[in-house]
């Protein structure tokens, strides 16, 4: 019997994690009582006890959890941005060529983040096969149902007396600092950021990530551009390529609400194309991922507990 404890079983991941592992036989949740929950010693014992633990925290929390580790066997799946580039942590995407074998040989596993997830499934495929160059300056858009910013967002879009404002979609991240680039730079090996482009629009959960690409970019036809997809993901349950994805002319960003696996697909012509990744950003993007990766850290089918 496998034990597992969620610090930040409160949070909307947190939650997510403990309604799917709730149900799940061989293991067994370390719960703290409401009173302990944010306490250092009590938090201490349940991390050191885990098998794994997934830390569901904002960063600063969750590098304050790193230090209250003293166990060696203990594996940690940080949900946070705190250390999705540092040395030691191995980047939790097991789609990208050689990561699955390093995160079944992990103790420290960073989760991705929900748009970085978008661009790099996009990005990262080209760039290994060269279709893209590194040096590339690359733009990004990527629209996200209102469940991507936590309890807190959820409640201000939930409430009856919301903001008209809410109505319409938002495009936040306008300083182009979002915290997500430096991981979508590290990981597609870019030697630029991108552009982006973050979107929240009001709908629960969904999320569709755009990269528009022109002929000088990479000098490769869609087909030739989904040809490489196909190979790099050959035989992956979770990531779907797809040549007929559109909706009558349209694609919608929450098609893949509740699931747990993630959509491929390019549009457009000869001399401008759009790459566009589509999944949930609390399934693939979020608590899924998470979940995949603890399944691989313990030895279980991969993707055991999933909606796919």
């Amino acid at each position: 019997m496998k034990k597992v404890f969620i610090d930040g079983s409160a949070g909307t991941t947190g939650l997510r994690i403990r309604e799917r592992l709730s149900c799940r036989d061989g293991l067994q949740l370390i719960t703290l009582p409401e009173a302990l929950r944010k306490d250092p010693a009590a938090r201490r014992d349940a991390l050191n006890e885990a098998d794994v633990a997934f830390l569901c925290l904002p960063d600063a929390a969750a590098e304050e959890a790193v230090s209250l580790l003293e166990s060696d066997s203990t594996v940690l799946i940080d949900t946070s941005t705190a250390h999705r580039t540092s040395r030691g942590w191995v980047y939790g995407f097991p789609e990208l060529w050689n990561r699955r074998d390093q995160i079944r040989s992990s103790l420290r596993i960073a989760n991705p983040g929900c748009h970085a997830t978008g661009m790099i499934s996009l990005v990262a495929p080209l760039i290994a096969s060269g279709a893209i160059r590194k040096d590339a300056v690359l733009s990004c858009f990527s629209l996200t149902g209102y469940s991507g910013g936590g309890k807190k967002m959820i409640a201000e879009y939930e409430a009856p007396d919301r903001s008209p404002l809410l109505d319409a979609p938002r495009q936040y991240g306008l300083t182009q600092s979002h915290k997500h680039l430096p991981e979508i730079k590290a990981q597609c090996e870019l030697e630029n950021e991108p552009v982006f482009c973050p979107i929240v629009a009001p709908y629960y959960a969904g999320m569709e990530v755009t990269v528009p690409l022109s002929w000088a970019d990479t000098y490769l036809t869609s087909g030739e551009l989904l040809d490489i997809y196909e190979a790099y993901y050959r035989d992956e349950p979770l990531i779907h390529v797809r040549r007929d994805a559109d909706e009558a002319g349209f694609l919608a960003a929450n098609a893949f609400a509740g699931r747990d696996d993630l959509e491929i697909a390019v549009f457009g012509q000869e001399e401008r194309m759009i790459l566009v990744s589509r999944f949930d950003n609390l399934g693939k993007g979020a608590s899924g991922a998470a979940i995949q990766n603890m399944n691989l850290a313990l030895g279980l089918p991969e993707t055991e507990g999933l909606v796919i």
